[in-house]
């Protein structure tokens, strides 16, 4: 099978989720767009696929969530 890769991106003021080239939702905070992501991610597991999903580490001033 496949590799499906998710990754937790900065959208202007809010979060989203780039998959295959593209970014999906708009997320108020991070851990809603992790979330999101994670779904994603288990029904790829559950499709016999390699899955990474990955996130940015809080950036100074930011909150744990990301908003």
């Amino acid at each position: 099978m496949g590799l499906a890769q998710y990754a937790i991106v900065p959208v202007q003021d809010e979060w989203g989720v780039l998959h295959d080239g593209n970014v999906n939702g708009k997320y108020v905070t991070k851990e809603s767009a992790f979330e999101s992501a994670v779904a994603a991610a288990s029904l790829a597991l559950r499709q016999g696929h390699e899955v990474h999903v990955s996130v940015p580490g809080r950036e100074p001033g930011e909150s744990a969530l990301g908003n």
